[in-house]
Order: structure tokens, then sequence, then C-alpha cells
């Protein structure tokens, strides 16, 4: 059974719509209808009356995209962190010329407003980047407070929410470009990056007028006659099922079943004298990050050997003290959090 916070199982409807006839995405009306009904679903999911648009990559994609379109060279670049991936915008930025101030918190605790503040009343910043839920860490950032302070500052605003997207509700309404994934608590296969784009991020866009392709947004904001490249035809069609299941449950019992089958976790996780990585208060609903200083490793090989289990360790300095177990998405039951515990007690030692 796999249990890690992305790419997540897939259930086997979705993967029974991974089998339809596919049609042909550059010629056939039927799939720009498809495309359409998708990025509807999807501004309901990001609670959003902004433009979504749906690109064909993984979730990184959209990182990427989001500061090739939006970072000019000598751009100066705000970017809040508290973990790898909100450090990780800040090469982002560099690869595109722009000049990334890092306000960085530590990776168990929340992000440093105060140091937000200070730096905005202190310099002058285009844009601004952060992260919703660090997955190598398993944090959920409370992003409005630091939200308000740009928006007094006229920044444009960029969020990663690939693991939280679908799993707890997203302040998209108060970001500018808002960033989610088909593989994390869509339950869908991994290819597929949303982004939600506001009326402002577009006009910096087109002003900015990106030289790339691949990473440009631009392509996407006008697509009835046509895609930039190929759209991943099948991938699309999963996105749709994943979507349609998830308003069949209604998004509130879905989030509900997250903080549900989180608690449940952690529960389990106490009665085995296991740390959470963070403070108790950031713990994401879609992602817990036990700390097991020097065992993380072994336990996630003995795992999946003798219990068929598959977590995730974490990332860079992180891989061999923390295990992860993904409750997100077709994942997010309580029954399938007790087989991963149950087998966990049985392996630790």
């Amino acid at each position: 059974m796999q249990m890690t916070p992305g790419p997540t199982a897939v259930p086997p409807r979705v993967r029974e719509r991974l089998s339809d006839p596919m049609p042909n995405p550059d010629v056939e009306p039927v799939f720009f209808e498809l495309y359409d009904d998708v990025c509807g679903k999807l501004q309901r999911v990001y609670d959003t009356d902004d433009d979504v648009v749906v690109m064909g990559g993984e979730g990184i994609l959209g990182l990427e995209a989001a500061i090739a379109s939006t970072v000019a060279p000598g751009d100066e670049v705000l970017c809040v962190s508290n973990g790898l991936y909100g450090d990780g915008f800040a090469d982002f930025v560099e690869s595109y010329g722009g000049r990334p101030t890092l306000v960085t918190a530590d990776y168990d605790g929340p992000l440093d407003l105060a140091a937000v503040e200070t730096t905005l009343e202190e310099s002058t910043f285009e844009v601004a980047t952060m992260v919703h839920c660090e997955t190598p860490t398993g944090a959920l950032n409370d992003v409005e407070p630091v939200l308000e302070l740009l928006d007094d500052h006229d920044v444009l605003t960029i969020v990663d929410a690939v693991s939280s997207l679908g799993g707890t509700p997203v302040p998209s309404d108060h970001v500018d470009i808002t960033l989610g994934a088909s593989q994390k608590a869509f339950s869908s296969p991994p290819g597929l990056t949303t982004v939600a784009v506001s009326d402002r991020a577009w006009d910096v866009v087109e002003r900015r007028d990106p030289p790339s392709l691949y990473t440009n947004l631009l392509p996407w904001r006008e697509t009835d006659e046509g895609f930039p490249y190929t759209h991943l035809v099948a991938n699309v069609a999963a996105l749709d099922e994943s979507l349609s299941m998830l308003f069949e449950e209604g998004l509130d019992a879905v989030y509900e079943r997250h903080e549900t089958a989180a608690a449940h976790c952690r529960d389990r996780g106490a009665d085995l004298d296991l740390d959470v990585y963070t403070e108790a208060e950031l713990s994401a609903p879609t992602v817990t990050a036990f700390h097991l200083p020097g065992e993380a490793e072994r336990l996630q090989r003995e795992l999946a050997a003798e219990h068929d289990v598959v977590l995730a360790t974490g990332l860079g300095d992180l891989a061999g003290d923390v295990l992860r177990v993904g409750h997100m998405g077709y994942n997010a039951e309580v029954e399938k959090v007790d087989r991963v515990m149950d087998a966990l007690r049985a392996v630790r030692r």
C-alpha cells in the first residue's frame, strides 16, 4: 500500500477513465470542451473567480512557470520560507535573473511575519513567493497574514498550494498566482500543473512577455484556438474524474475526511511515542511528518519489505530523520492510516 505524500494512489474509477478513447486535443472540439469543464471545476476547488489553466507537466512546472512568467531580470523578489520548497523559489528567481531576498524561519516553526513586515518596510519588491503546505515537513502555513502585508505594499503574490489544494481550503482569492498539481490530494496521475491566475497577474505576465514557451503562462490565457503544445489528454480526463469524485462527496466532507485522518494518524503516533516534526498547530491535514532521528530510512525499507507499506522519508538534510505519512486524497481514510500505523508499530524497535 502506497501512503506517500504524492504521488498518491489513484482510485479505480480514475484508472478506468484513463482507458477511455482519447480525442485529438489539437483538432477535436470535444477535448476543448473537456478542458474548459476541468478548468471550471478547478475554480470551485480553488474557490475563486480567477482564471484557471491546466498545463502539461508535473507540479514543479507551475513553480518555475510562475517565476519565469512574472520575474524580469533585475526584479526584486521576496521569498518567504520555512521549508525546502520555500527556499527553492529563490533558486528559480536567480535562474531567471531576479534578485531574491529570502526571509527564512525554522523548518519546524511558522513563517516569520515580523521579519516579513520589517523587510517590506526596508525594501520594495515586485513579487513575493511562499508555500501553503511544506510537504517535506508536514507544515500547513498560515499565509493569510503574510498576504495581507504584501497586499498593503502592492506586491504580486505567488503561493505553492500543490500539496494542500483539494485537501484543505486554500485562500486563492487573496493570491495572484496559486499553484496546484494533479498527483497530490486530487489522487490523479502525475503530469498536470494547475494554476489560478488573477487579472493583476495576467497584466504583469503580458508586460513581462516571457521569452520561453514551456514555462510561459501567457499562451494558456486564451486556448479557444489551440494549446501551445499537444496536451496530455488522458491526464486531463483522469483529473476530470477525480474532480467529479470530489464534488460527489462534497468539498466540506472531503476537508473533514482529511482532518479526521490526520488527527487519527497523530493520535496513533502519540501512542507509539512518536513526535511530529512541526509545531502541533502547523500540522497539515494532508501529511504527517514524524521525527525519527537516524531511523527514518531503516523504517522506510522495513515497512516496504515486511508489510508492503510505502512511505516517504524527509528531503534534503531531513532524509534520515523524518518519516512521512501521506493521508491525502484517496488515502485520507482512517482504515488506511491504521494499517500504516500498525505496520510502523511492528517494525519500530
